[in-house]
């Protein structure tokens, strides 16, 4: 299977979304693979987080890319946690994920 495609966009238990580089910088910044909910790649391609606490490693999951499922996800991430600005409206999935903010430089 091919590795995710950067950035990738990980929500925890409480829904907060975080927007990383790519599955390495995702791995070394993520400590808890119990507080991850949902993930995607930047091709709207479900992931799957696994390993024990300071040592989780990225994969996609083999399912189909629920591009609808992402942008529901960050809507409410938006309106939950940032009331006050509108999520990206960008059409197309690349210029979408692109308008994300990065976290962690």
């Amino acid at each position: 299977m091919t590795s995710p495609a950067g950035p990738v966009i990980l929500f925890d238990d409480d829904l907060h979304m975080y927007v990383l580089a790519n599955a390495a910088h995702a791995e070394a910044y993520w400590e808890e693979p119990g507080e991850y909910t949902r993930g995607f790649d930047a091709r709207a391609r479900p992931l799957r987080m696994t390993g024990e606490p300071h040592r989780v490693t990225l994969e996609l999951t083999g399912a189909a890319p629920d591009e609808a499922a992402l942008r529901r996800l960050v809507a409410d991430h938006y309106r939950r946690f940032l009331p006050r600005e509108a999520p990206p409206r960008a059409a197309g999935l690349a210029e979408f994920v692109a308008s994300l903010p990065l976290d962690g430089g």
